[in-house]
């Protein structure tokens, strides 16, 4: 596999089932893919469960990739969708090891997580304010979680997550809104009720 291979290369490669381009593709995608998990879902063990399986549909889904939009935004879609599925059904399901290969018809595809400084305790030990906030986005409707994220946190335009979310410009910024409305009001409400335990 040459360095000088471009994504359009690598994508054509993994349409024609190019397991090895499949990994060099994914490579600059895993740790969005995995923040964007992680934030959606509280915890670390289903936020690497939904990136396997965003991985999975990728490649199972990638010949059937178009061109028409850019290829960052239908894998953040495909991410975004997956992690609504799993907040729609939230139940457990057996945590599978990074570390191990993905089985697919076509082989094995290994895929590697670096450790990107996400862990929970890392996350834990910041600011209380960071801690509040994060408690707060977790109460939001899934709908206003995901806007959030997208755009307060993995600073995404509007533009881009209307592509992504496959909604109008107009919705997205009525969603952001309202999400940060709510979420103003949720931690308005916390610093209320701990204002009450104030010595």
């Amino acid at each position: 596999m040459k360095f000088m291979d471009t994504e359009r290369q690598l994508v054509q490669k993994c349409k024609n089932g190019d397991i090895r381009s499949f990994e060099l593709l994914i490579e600059s995608y895993q740790k969005k893919i995995f923040n964007i998990a992680f934030r959606m879902l509280g915890n670390q063990e289903d936020a690497l469960d939904v990136t396997q399986e965003v991985f999975i549909k990728i490649y199972k889904s990638i010949s059937s990739f178009k061109e028409e939009s850019s290829l960052s935004t239908w894998i953040y879609r495909i991410a975004t969708n997956v992690c609504l599925d799993e907040l729609r059904k939230r139940k457990k399901t057996k945590m599978v090891s990074m570390d191990s290969p993905i089985q697919l018809n076509g082989g094995e595809i290994n895929v590697q997580m670096q450790d990107q400084g996400l862990h929970p305790d890392e996350l834990v030990e910041q600011k209380e304010l960071k801690t509040q906030i994060k408690k707060a986005i977790n109460c939001l409707k899934d709908e206003h979680k995901i806007v959030i994220i997208l755009r307060d946190i993995n600073g995404y335009s509007y533009e881009e997550i209307s592509k992504i979310m496959e909604c109008s410009l107009g919705t997205v910024k009525s969603r952001i809104n309202r999400a940060r409305n709510s979420l103003k009001s949720i931690l308005l409400k916390k610093k209320e009720l701990y204002s009450h335990y104030d010595v």
